[in-house]
């Protein structure tokens, strides 16, 4: 009914493009801060294996539904954002921000392009549409310049909620059980009021090791507040079972024993499978007496909801497109929006492969020129390619790593897999240690006298075990079985072990304990056994037959373990010996290394 209308906005930032991106590019927290309802989304597969995304919201009394069209962009540059409505006053919303370098600064043209459906669209556009947008989206700059700046400690800001008188004492109640906890670090008052006064956006999936970046905190403190405000009933645990594609929660359960198998993901068109230590996610939200959220999306797309895509653009049935682009050195993934194949690059610098789509699949062809992305559809249809950065995990809390902490255990020692559940876990570190000469300890020493020092070697096991972000699994006899989600984390905590044990002993009434350790990484399998968390396979067995192998006061590593790469720097300068021994079930003699008793003399 209507033709196209535009009009274009300019602002001038003080800060570089990159410094500014991160809040304009937040569309899910920019459309909460413009007021706009959030929206229901209906993913409907087509033949050709595409997904089309209907969404449905109300504007007061306006029943408004469109198509929304996967958005396009490159980081730091551009996106762009599009409508097509089948119901309301609008036939198509289009958005469009570019940033562009200007001396130390930035210039951000955003522009809206609009056309009406109906009668009622017409007389909007031709009235308030555009100078109201003007108002509301150059507020937003002024708070993103001012954020960029540094002169804001965040972009966009809610009105905190209103709580009654008992909804306060509660608060401050839970506050306080929280810090007398131990579990509390000094962060509960502030987790407190972050929970009553952050945009509802930010509180859909609360993330720990984010909380930790922004707040300058440690990772470990963070998921230990987070896990006893829990407890305390400040917030709830949720078990996101992420699409290893778009990184989305497909699925979502209050608890470990609902958790499915697999899963599909209606907006990559694909099913996949549950890995703990890839893509299941611990996230948090606000318990619903405190700040209920609702369902529904402020945006389904958009840059800073994927901020490990780098740049996500169409490509038409037979095209060639090119886009300035440079990235940093890193590990990539080169894939489709649609479903389709994918592939791994590592840039090292310089030129950017080629992307190139062809019957399916996903391949890098020959360099393009320098700091250009070149894209080359060879199918049938129009593609969506997406660059995405595969570290993006760094902030994720995923499974394998909250089941292994020693908080975890003790505050949620009933968490379990269903009956006859197994979840692989693609790699564990364990730690298995002993006492040596146990038995004649408790002869020389008597039963009482004994078993009193051997509780307080578990205490100082166990502290040394949180400290590095594991956790005690059982203990069998005088022997403690440790899991840790990292070789690193499992060195670090035996080599602090080995190396604080003279002071434990200096501390402690009667004869110096020795203590047996033994490291080994790789695969395995969770379950629930006897009412708690239980590691078994291989893995397992390989790393109690090695702490075997320890002398006492020593540090046994499998070759898993020797070469890992976070734990090499950690062993720089220390005498480590290789030896080999043959373990029971184990074909061949099995190669060790040893970092002897001597290397810790005088810890």
């Amino acid at each position: 009914m209507g033709r196209l209308q535009s009009r274009t906005f300019v602002w001038r930032f003080d800060s570089p493009p990159g410094a500014v991106w991160p809040a304009l590019a937040d569309t899910v927290r920019v459309n909460e801060c413009a007021g706009l309802p959030k929206h229901t989304i209906e993913e409907q597969a087509e033949p050709d294996g595409s997904v089309r995304f209907i969404a449905r919201t109300r504007k007061g009394p306006i029943a408004l539904e469109w198509e929304e069209i996967p958005v396009e962009w490159v980081a730091s540059q551009w996106f762009r954002h599009e409508r097509v409505f089948t119901k309301g006053p609008l036939r198509s919303l289009i958005a469009t921000l570019r940033l562009e370098p200007d001396g130390s600064g930035a210039i951000g043209r955003y522009t809206l392009e609009a056309s009406a459906r109906t009668l009622l669209g017409r007389a909007t556009l031709a009235t308030g549409f555009f100078p109201s947008a003007q108002r509301t989206f150059t507020h937003l700059a002024d708070l993103a310049r001012d954020w960029a700046a540094g002169r804001r400690a965040s972009a966009f800001e809610a009105k905190p909620i209103d709580l009654e008188d008992t909804e306060r004492r509660r608060l401050a109640g839970i506050v306080e059980s929280i810090e007398a906890s131990g579990n509390g670090h000094g962060l509960a008052p502030r987790l407190a009021d972050h929970l009553i006064s952050a945009m509802e956006s930010e509180l859909t999936r609360l993330r720990p090791l984010e909380l930790s970046a922004a707040w300058g905190c440690a990772t470990r403190d963070a998921i230990e507040l987070c896990l006893q405000g829990v407890v305390d009933g400040l917030l709830d645990l949720r078990w996101d079972l992420l699409c290893p594609r778009c990184r989305g929660a497909k699925m979502t359960t209050p608890s470990l024993d609902r958790l499915p198998t697999a899963a599909h993901c209606g907006s990559c068109n694909i099913a996949y499978d549950r890995d703990y230590a890839r893509n299941v996610e611990v996230t948090f939200r606000p318990a619903a007496w405190l700040r209920p959220i609702t369902d529904g999306e402020f945006c389904l797309f958009g840059p800073m909801s994927t901020p490990h895509i780098r740049a996500q653009l169409a490509v038409e049935a037979g095209g060639t497109r090119e886009q300035a682009l440079h990235l940093p050195p890193g590990d990539y993934r080169l894939r489709t929006l649609e479903i389709g194949g994918e592939c791994d690059i590592a840039l090292a610098g310089g030129a950017l492969p080629t992307v190139v789509l062809a019957d399916g699949t996903v391949s890098a062809g020959d360099p393009a020129p320098l700091g250009t992305l070149r894209l080359i559809n060879g199918e049938s249809r129009r593609r969506t390619v997406v660059i995405e950065d595969r570290t993006w995990q760094r902030d994720a809390l995923t499974g394998d790593r909250v089941i292994a902490l020693q908080a975890f255990r003790d505050l949620f020692p009933d968490t379990g897999f269903r009956p006859g559940d197994e979840a692989a876990i693609s790699q564990v570190a364990l730690m298995f240690t002993d006492l040596k000469s146990s038995t004649a300890l408790y002869e020389r020493i008597g039963d009482a006298s004994a078993y009193a020092l051997v509780r307080a070697h578990y205490r100082f096991l166990i502290d040394h075990i949180r400290a590095h972000d594991g956790g005690v699994v059982k203990t069998i006899g005088d022997a403690v079985m440790a899991v840790f989600a990292e070789p690193r984390q499992a060195a670090a905590a035996a080599l602090a072990i080995q190396r604080s044990v003279a002071t434990f002993n200096r501390d402690q009434p009667g004869e110096p304990l020795s203590i047996k350790l033994g490291l080994h990484a790789g695969p395995c399998v969770a379950v629930t056994l006897n009412g708690r968390l239980d590691y078994f396979g291989q893995t397992v067995n390989m790393a109690a037959r090695l702490q075997g192998q320890s002398a006492g006061g020593d540090i046994v590593l499998s070759g898993a373990v020797r070469t890992d790469a976070g734990v090499s720097g950690l062993l720089q300068d220390m005498e480590i010996r290789e030896d080999q021994c043959s373990l029971k079930g184990v074909a061949e003699p099995v190669a060790f290394y040893r970092i002897p008793s001597t290397a810790f003399v005088g810890g």
